[in-house]
């Protein structure tokens, strides 16, 4: 039997913050293979469509729709700070089944940093374990906040470039971030398009 495609779909999506409308009339529908970038001021409701779209937070409107298992990197890196980062990892290598880490710390340079604790680890440092969690998911959906944030120029190649990879495997990727990514063939728009006006806000 066939898998299903994997897919991501908001419709006629609006969130708010204790009392405030963030966004609202929000739709849109990724299939196999696209990515879409999604800009805007912070505080401005990027954090907040991620979470709703991973499930983490009810939309006050409208309706999320997901096919597939999903990876998410944002703010908490679900790391044990108090482990060496080659064990922190190591234990979600082993709950995903992930068959390649070895290729993953390499990939993001995590290698000689494997005995040094968690809690020791610069701000691009744990973003890169961070992406280490997200690559050994192999999820077909990728929800990025803010992945390029505390990265060198060098890190930030190498996001467009797993980005890019991964949608031309047929995966999906919604990544919300100030900064540009990239990544042929990415949709984008400003959360900020989709703010209420006047006596809705």
């Amino acid at each position: 039997m066939q898998a299903t495609p994997p897919s991501l779909i908001a419709e006629n999506l609006a969130c708010r913050r204790g009392e405030r409308l963030l966004f609202r009339r929000l739709s849109f529908k990724l299939a196999p293979g696209d990515a879409c970038h999604v800009t805007g001021a912070n505080g401005a409701g990027k954090t907040t469509l991620i979470r709703a779209m991973a499930g983490l937070t009810t939309p006050y409107a409208g309706t999320v729709t997901r096919a597939g298992a999903l990876a998410l990197l944002d703010e908490r890196s679900g790391l044990d700070p108090d482990l060496p980062l080659g064990r922190a990892l190591d234990f979600w290598f082993g709950i995903d089944g992930c068959s390649k880490a070895a290729a993953v710390m390499a990939r993001l340079r995590l290698g000689t940093l494997a005995e040094v604790p968690v809690r020791y680890l610069s701000t691009g440092q744990k973003k890169r374990a961070a992406l280490g969690r997200v690559l050994g998911q192999a999820a077909p959906i990728w929800l990025l906040d803010e992945p390029l944030s505390g990265l060198d120029a060098a890190s930030q190649a190498l996001v467009s470039e797993l980005v890019r990879e991964h949608c031309s495997g047929g995966g999906i990727a919604l990544i919300a971030s100030h900064q540009p990514l990239d990544v042929p063939g990415m949709t984008s728009f400003a959360i900020e398009d989709f703010a209420p006006q006047g006596e809705e806000a």
